[in-house]
């Protein structure tokens, strides 16, 4: 059992979040969290559900501009009455997640939403908002991340691993394999143990256990998305403010090759999509016989379009120069 869940305290949401220190805590200190209402058994029908509902709706939702405003104030000031302000009013997003989740968690749902209240704290000490990106948004990344991490530790027959082997599987298997897949190799056990230096039967055995446990990790979060769970659970060398601001370089990358490609012309068109973005790539000699020239021409034009493309990208996201997009190679 977490320390915090030991800390938990049967009081109203309000007497609850009295503060946050405005100082990092340890981790072995005591969190001030929301409180879940506890069941009442006596003969009168009681909803702890419903009234921890009830008690959430009584604080009101932050506009955009009170939320950036409320937390510039805070990043500044790290005053404990702006952190309940910005707790407070993403109760309920707290729920609405938790509801994703709910499915794969028939035990209290409660104990996901009080999760999920820890991960939205943590949210509100380490945003930056002077990042650009949205709080909900940052904050779902925490919320899912304390959420999903409840489950696994609780899931009887779905554990993460305690060696070092196994976590390194847990949070690579599945890219080794797309990875392999992509270059056009079987993903065998043998391969992958050798790329990820463990040992096969532990390559072997964690396939069995992520394949085989009561919730697949490789589920969509909804059935029309395309967020897996596994996408949510926190690698411990990656920070996640550093995953959020990589997606959102990644999203505001998309849109902007988009724009890109709309004013390109024949040759560059076909290089553009059929080699430099797509997953299996034309190689030079392909398209120089599409359009019946060289494959040193088809180069040519490839690196005056690189160059194109590479000013056009630093121009509108500077962080773009940490993305290769040149084939190196074909």
């Amino acid at each position: 059992m977490s320390d915090h869940k030991k800390a938990k305290k049967e009081l109203s949401p309000k007497k609850a979040l009295q503060e946050i220190p405005a100082s990092e805590k340890t981790s072995g200190e005591k969190e001030t969290l929301p409180a879940i209402p506890k069941e009442e058994k006596d003969l009168v029908s009681y909803d702890p559900l419903q009234q921890y509902l009830k008690e959430i709706s009584k604080y009101p939702l932050l506009s955009r501009e009170e939320e950036e405003r409320l937390t510039k104030e805070y990043y500044k000031t790290r005053d404990p009455k702006i952190a309940y302000r910005l707790v407070t009013s993403n109760l309920r997003l707290v729920v609405k997640i938790a509801l994703d989740f709910q499915k794969f968690w028939m035990q209290n749902f409660l104990d996901l939403i009080q999760e999920g209240n820890v991960g939205l704290m943590q949210a509100v000490k380490k945003f930056d908002p002077y990042r650009g990106v949205k709080f909900s948004y940052y904050a779902s990344f925490w919320i899912k991340a304390y959420i999903l991490k409840f489950i696994m530790d609780n899931w009887r027959l779905v554990k993460i691993g305690t060696t070092q082997a196994q976590r390194k599987l847990f949070y690579n298997l599945r890219k080794e394999k797309e990875k392999l897949d992509a270059m056009g190799f079987e993903p065998a056990a043998k391969l992958i143990s050798k790329r990820l230096n463990v040992k096969e039967e532990d390559v072997i055995e964690m396939e069995q256990r992520l394949s085989a446990g009561e919730v697949s990790l490789d589920a969509p979060i909804k059935d029309d998305s395309d967020e897996l769970h596994r996408d949510f659970l926190a690698d411990p060398s990656a920070k996640v403010e550093d995953q959020v601001a990589k997606k959102e370089v990644i999203s505001k990358l998309r849109s902007i090759l988009e724009e890109f490609g709309k004013d390109l012309k024949d040759k560059e068109r076909v290089i553009f999509y059929e080699r430099l973005l797509a997953e299996e790539p034309l190689t030079l000699q392909q398209i120089g016989q599409r359009f019946g020239v060289s494959r040193e021409r088809i180069r040519q034009i490839e690196e005056r379009l690189l160059k194109k493309l590479r000013k056009y990208l630093k121009e509108r996201l500077p962080d773009a120069e940490n993305y290769p997009l040149a084939i190196e190679g074909s």
